[in-house]
């Protein structure tokens, strides 16, 4: 079965049990009861679903847990110093991963299942995600060996870095379990310093509501003003955390799946551009990318935070018709963009 995974494009296998954690299961809820998880009130909805796997499907027996790398081949953080481009994280400059996982994953389903057809196993049960289900995808992918969840709660594998598009395959088969992995961040705190909003309150816990990625994509309406200088030039994401692990150093590029790398026009995309941008433009520029979802408003939105902290007063020219755009969280923006612009860089 590893050898089909591999041969579909994921790099990362294991195999975790689809059984109840108790330890698992008292981290999420002392998440959510922290309300760390801010507006995404999908979570709390359907945490009895997240607790575990059986959770979300009675008859399931194991989880097989996978990933695809998209370790990047330039310096996430090089355009930090750039107030004239945006900064998009490094994940969405490429086609949406959901898509392509998702592919790789059903087919890999229909494998197994035509597989154990073959073998006499009878009815093989299968249920296939990534990212969009009530899953709890980091803490099955250290439970299956894939990697340990690091201080910044994300997986990071001894083999690929911070990278890894995770995806899982629910079933009723009892398959050999994968050693866990162990966490081997150790004293390193790199991650926690490179966070420049401060979404970390403890190693191995994030407060969603000051994390850079959840503002500017989950995030609807005005972002909190003490938090918007944090953003600098980034409109899409965040990779700080990730970009500075140690571990990524064995991350190597010739895993990345074609369809990850990324587009031309979203590596250093230019401020004054996007700031134009109208509905249609919008859907135009981003058509098959997972920035696509977030729509217009909200993009611009991030787009206007990013002039305001450029520096730049000839972005003003793009701010100024803003003030009057039909949504408030992007007029919002525009105002503190512009008094931004307006006041001597030496003040700001």
């Amino acid at each position: 079965m590893e050898a089909e995974a591999r041969a579909l494009g994921f790099c990362a296998f294991g195999v975790a049990s689809a059984l109840p954690d108790e330890a698992r299961t008292a981290r999420l809820e002392s998440w959510l009861a922290e309300g760390m998880h801010g507006t995404m009130g999908w979570m709390e909805e359907r945490a009895h679903h997240r607790r575990s796997p059986q959770g979300l499907w009675s008859e399931a027996r194991s989880v097989i847990a996978l990933g695809m790398s998209y370790a990047p081949a330039a310096d996430p953080l090089r355009l930090a110093d750039e107030g004239q481009v945006g900064r998009i994280s490094t994940y969405a400059q490429g086609a949406d991963y959901h898509d392509t996982v998702k592919k790789a994953l059903k087919n890999l389903a229909r494998w197994m299942v035509s597989e154990g057809a073959k073998q006499g196993l009878g009815e093989v049960g299968v249920k296939v995600f990534t990212d969009t289900a009530p899953v709890m995808e980091k803490p099955l992918a250290a439970a299956a060996g894939l990697g340990w969840q690091g201080k910044h709660t994300n997986v990071v594998s001894r083999e690929h870095g911070s990278w890894l598009f995770l995806g899982e395959i629910y079933t009723t088969l009892d398959l050999p379990l994968s050693t866990p992995a162990r966490d081997r961040c150790g004293s390193c705190r790199a991650c926690q310093d490179a966070c420049p909003t401060d979404a970390f309150p403890a190693p191995y816990r994030l407060d969603a509501r000051r994390c850079i990625s959840y503002l500017t994509i989950e995030h609807k309406g005005p972002v909190p003003e003490d938090m918007r200088a944090g953003l600098g030039n980034r409109i899409y994401g965040c990779d700080d955390c990730l970009a500075v692990c140690p571990w990524n150093k064995f991350a190597a590029t010739a895993h990345t799946m074609k369809a990850f790398l990324p587009r031309a026009e979203l590596t250093a995309p230019d401020l004054a551009d996007l700031l134009t941008l109208d509905d249609a433009g919008f859907r135009k520029l981003f058509s098959g990318s997972p920035i696509k979802r977030i729509g217009r408003d909200r993009f611009v939105r991030n787009c206007l935070y990013a002039a305001g902290n450029s520096g730049r007063t000839a972005l003003l020219e793009q701010v100024k018709p803003l003030l009057a755009d039909p949504d408030e969280g992007v007029a919002d923006a525009a105002r503190w963009a512009m008094a931004r612009l307006q006041i001597p860089s030496s003040q700001t």
